[in-house]
């Protein structure tokens, strides 16, 4: 995929956003704690990375589901298949630093 920095920096920062909110609203966790797994799971790859954006094969809610409750996820737990419609339409707060 070839991108733009802006938008490398849109999309990572988007799935930054739902990682963090299913990890908080799923994953129990606190906010803080949240946007660290949220920057563990997806940091910044330089433009020169031969793989630079593969994460984003996946969506956030598939990678923090997995993290949550194992890669089976889908099958033991099926109702969390598809991603919760609140989490585009809930903003995650950044926290400050």
């Amino acid at each position: 995929m070839t991108w733009t920095e802006a938008e490398y920096l849109d999309l990572l920062q988007a799935e930054r956003r739902a990682y963090a909110w299913v990890m908080r609203h799923h994953g129990g966790m606190s906010l803080p704690k949240s946007w660290a797994a949220a920057l563990d799971c997806y940091p910044y790859e330089p433009a020169d990375e031969p793989y630079r954006g593969l994460v984003f094969h996946d969506e956030a809610w598939h990678w923090a589901m997995s993290r949550i409750h194992g890669e089976r996820y889908p099958v033991e737990h099926p109702e969390l298949a598809d991603p919760s419609p609140a989490i585009t339409t809930t903003p995650e707060q950044v926290p400050a630093r």
